[in-house]
């Protein structure tokens, strides 16, 4: 007879260790994935059970700060949990294992839009389990930073300040990262059908999930979304994505007319596609009737973008800490001061929603 499955202990006393729940109907994936969790410095495995059913009736008594959840169990699967397990757990991010995760795959996209931290492919039938190990620490240490950080600046944020609401825009651009997907989900679709400025994007993605990204945000949006490619027009209505591979750029063709061009030189914040060059050249363009817009995502990338856009007389508005799962990118901008107001995603696509175009 098999002994049950008891949780690795982990002799780290660390006040700042966070709670870890694991819910995957493998018995072999829980004593594996706990054993990675227990064994790494700053984590404790809270629990590990093999159902929705069960991870729902241990939340209320457990604090748990992440959760790594697995996407096909019987009874409900973990896609379709997912926006219960954030109401129940309280805060707690998510990050989705499932080999359903893999790059480019829709699994991965429509975790990420209801509202998963991250995700993370397990490895296939003889797979060595070495890299799957090191990409879920990995990232778990990242989410354990975030919270971190999270938790020492709690209460000494930017108040949030006066909207100009009636400031005149003639183009929405906006950034993200690290919980960027769910945070522009829930801000496209509070758009309405008259409203008929473009908006560029650039989240942080690989090239492979862009065309998926793209379908998914204009069924959200109710409106043509695109991924970006060179020369293409930027027009009333329509939403264009930056490629996984280059930044975005916008140029002006005379008059109210623009066009994209993609770039792929270096920027400081090392990322591709960068928000910053973005930014940079929509405050060149648009100048004081371009509207930023930066949201949840995890370093600097969009501050220095944001502050020409400021200084070009245009407004700036970022994703508060709160409804963030990382507040690096939008905490980087509010921290200059430029921000005119910090707003959960709901609110700034309202905001956004309230404006339209109108003649110069």
């Amino acid at each position: 007879m098999n002994a049950p499955f008891r949780l690795p202990t982990t002799p780290c006393a660390d006040a700042d260790a966070l709670q870890v729940l694991i819910v995957d109907d493998s018995a072999v994936a829980r004593a594996l994935m706990s054993r990675m969790v227990a064994t790494t410095p700053g984590f404790v495995v809270a629990d590990a059970v093999g159902s929705v059913a069960a991870a729902l009736q241990v939340l209320p008594s457990v604090r748990v700060d992440l959760i790594i959840l697995d996407v096909e169990m019987p009874g409900v699967d973990g896609l379709t949990a997912l926006p219960d397990l954030i109401a129940s757990a309280g805060g707690a991010r998510i990050v989705v294992v499932s080999s359903m995760c893999g790059e480019g795959a829709t699994a991965t996209i429509r975790a990420l839009a209801l509202g998963a931290a991250d995700t993370v492919a397990k490895p296939g039938m003889g797979e060595r389990t070495s890299r799957f190990e090191g990409e879920l620490i990995e990232k778990l240490e990242r989410l354990r930073g975030a919270a971190l950080s999270r938790s020492r600046t709690a209460g000494t944020g930017v108040a949030r300040m006066s909207i100009p609401r009636t400031q005149a825009y003639d183009l929405i651009a906006i950034g993200a990262s690290t919980g960027g997907i769910h945070a522009l989900s829930r801000l496209v679709c509070a758009l309405t059908e008259d409203f008929t400025l473009p908006i560029l994007i650039t989240q942080h993605l690989p090239p492979s999930f862009m065309a998926y990204f793209a379908a998914q945000l204009s069924v959200l949006a109710k409106r043509p979304c695109d991924v970006a490619t060179d020369r293409m027009r930027i027009q009333p209505g329509r939403i264009i994505i930056a490629a996984g591979d280059s930044h975005m750029r916008c140029v002006a063709l005379g008059g109210r007319n623009a066009a994209i061009r993609l770039t792929h030189e270096p920027v400081s914040s090392g990322c591709m596609p960068s928000v910053d060059p973005m930014l940079e050249s929509v405050a060149e363009v648009y100048g004081d009737r371009a509207l930023a817009i930066v949201l949840s995502g995890m370093g600097r990338d969009g501050a220095e973008g944001a502050r020409i856009i400021h200084d070009r007389g245009g407004s700036v508005i970022v994703q508060d800490e709160e409804s963030s799962v990382v507040w690096g990118m939008p905490g980087a901008v509010a921290a200059t001061g430029i921000a005119a107001a910090t707003m959960p995603p709901d609110a700034i696509g309202q905001f956004v929603a309230s404006h339209r175009r109108v003649p110069c």
